[in-house]
């Protein structure tokens, strides 16, 4: 069973404001968790879609990274 309301947002916020202490917070943890999962996916597509080091610039920074190893043991 589905019922749809049209509700105005002025009326919304009154509702909310009138939700006991529990219940709002229950409501905010809601709103903050999808918000961060959103924001997770935005983040998670920007890395997957982002640049990638080729084979030769990896064997680059992994020399560089041993020559700075032993640079730090002198």
């Amino acid at each position: 069973m589905q019922i749809e309301i049209d509700i105005e947002f002025n009326q919304l916020v009154a509702i909310v404001k009138n939700l006991p202490t529990k219940k709002l917070q229950h409501l905010k943890n809601v709103i903050n968790g999808e918000v961060l999962e959103s924001k997770t996916n935005e983040l998670e597509k920007l890395l997957l879609n982002g640049p990638t080091a080729s084979k030769k610039q990896l064997e680059k920074i992994e020399r560089n990274r041993q020559f700075l190893n032993e640079w730090k043991r002198k």
